[in-house]
């Protein structure tokens, strides 16, 4: 059986302007690593609806896939990002009936944040393509949270700014 983590979607990022954005993951607890996953703009504006809740007057994709969902009456239980083979990532949508469904990764997670569903990454996606970050707890309680957060994402984006396509050639 592969072991799976639970993972957070922390946002989006663009290292380069005009290239293709980055939507951010995050192992929440344990090594903190973080996982870089290239997408492209609609995709990445799918995400970022779906993160934030925010309505559209008309169901885009991933809203019509729910409704679709939801009308056979299934919904997503689970998003698993499974494996990264030749530099592609690869996710299951977990549905409520225990059926597996392949996906892109950006689509399964912002299906999964649409329906609330929890995000996991396989331990070996982690192990193969991750950034771990070390960030200094220089104060405690709710704000050193928000400052140890602020933190990571400044260093891991500056890690990505020193990114080129080709570093992605071993995935």
């Amino acid at each position: 059986m592969v072991s799976v983590i639970p993972i957070e979607v922390v946002g989006m990022a663009v290292p380069v302007p005009g290239e293709a954005p980055l939507m951010l993951l995050r192992e929440p607890d344990g090594a903190r690593r973080w996982l870089a996953i290239m997408i492209g703009y609609g995709e990445a504006e799918a995400l970022v609806r779906a993160r934030e809740q925010i309505a559209q007057p008309r169901p885009g994709t991933i809203e019509l896939l729910g409704d679709v969902l939801a009308a056979f009456g299934q919904g997503v239980a689970a998003v698993e990002l499974t494996e990264v083979r030749d530099g592609i990532f690869y996710a299951d949508l977990v549905l409520a009936s225990g059926t597996r469904v392949s996906a892109r990764p950006s689509d399964a997670v912002a299906l999964g944040l649409r329906q609330g569903a929890p995000i996991s990454v396989a331990e070996e996606v982690l192990d193969v393509a991750s950034v771990q970050l070390e960030v200094e707890q220089e104060a405690e309680g709710p704000a050193a949270d928000v400052l140890d957060t602020e933190a990571e994402v400044a260093r891991f984006r500056a890690e990505l700014d020193g990114l080129r396509p080709e570093d992605f050639d071993d995935l």
